[in-house]
């Protein structure tokens, strides 16, 4: 299950757009901004029924 959603980044604030799947459950991976390119760690929470609850951004530093 994929989903587009729009996160504002840590480091540059500014907002984009990134495609989020959700279908192996909760997870966390790193991907670089689309603005600046610094690595942002994305926190992807699912509910007890599998569909997306949450995500959230931090810096890679955090």
């Amino acid at each position: 299950m994929i989903t587009e959603t729009t996160v504002d980044c840590p480091y540059c604030g500014e907002p984009f757009t990134t495609l989020v799947d959700y279908s192996e459950g909760e997870q966390r991976y790193i991907e670089d901004c689309q603005i600046c390119c610094q690595p942002i760690e994305f926190v992807v929470a699912v509910d007890a029924s599998g569909e997306l609850a949450d995500v959230t951004v931090l810096r890679d530093d955090e």
